[in-house]
């Protein structure tokens, strides 16, 4: 990842606890035939002080292949995203950008066997249910023959994550003025994940004078 400015870097663990929270993203390995990429769920481990990104795939799924604990894989992890005019700031002569926030992973990929797909599946299953309002559901309540047989049809994979980059371009470079300008403007958008950069971008700079929306 290219950050653009120093201060647009999200530090380390940071960066991970971000990635843990999202739990998707893109997963990109290359072969002969150049980048390969599947969008998928994952769940962040720490092993023996290393961070772990375990996900799974279909058996036929051309990435499992590269997994042979060699190949060095990338999980492209982004958060909201928001288009900004140039005319949303309150000083003249500024550019229209884009803010976001992203995290990339990266690291050597290794296969497991299957006796770990049993595992991987409650461990994501936990993860994900923990994030809805209700009793969570798990591969217990699943009808035995059924369970095992979609359990044979998938794939583990290990990313032991080596490199961790991360990026928050938020407006930090932009003057008190235009930070609030621009956070009051995605406060009052209809989607939901501008209102969640705008409160973002306040946790930035608390104490200026947002609207009250």
């Amino acid at each position: 990842m290219h950050v653009l400015r120093p201060q647009f870097r999200i530090e380390e663990q940071r960066a991970l606890a971000f990635a843990a929270r999202r739990g998707f993203g893109v997963i990109v390995a290359a072969d002969e035939r150049g980048p390969r990429g599947s969008h998928v769920p994952f769940v962040l481990d720490r092993r023996d002080g290393r961070a772990i990104v375990q996900i799974h795939l279909t058996a036929k799924n051309p990435l499992v292949g590269l997994a042979d604990g060699n190949t060095r894989f990338l999980l492209i992890v982004a958060g909201d995203d928001a288009y900004v005019s140039n005319d949303w700031y309150a000083s003249p002569d500024n550019v229209s950008t884009w803010l976001y926030e992203a995290v990339h992973l990266s690291g050597v990929a290794h296969l497991r066997g299957l006796e770990k797909n049993r595992g991987h599946g409650d461990a994501l299953l936990a993860a994900s249910e923990a994030r809805l309002p209700k009793s969570p559901w798990d591969l217990s309540q699943m009808e035995p023959d059924k369970r095992e047989s979609m359990l044979a049809a998938i794939r583990v994979i290990d990313l032991v994550v080596d490199e961790v980059e991360g990026q928050a371009k938020l407006n930090q470079h932009k003057s008190d003025a235009d930070h609030v300008a621009v956070a009051d403007k995605l406060a009052r958008s209809e989607e939901s994940g501008h209102r969640r950069l705008a409160q973002a971008m306040r946790a930035l700079r608390p104490g200026l004078g947002y609207d009250a929306s």
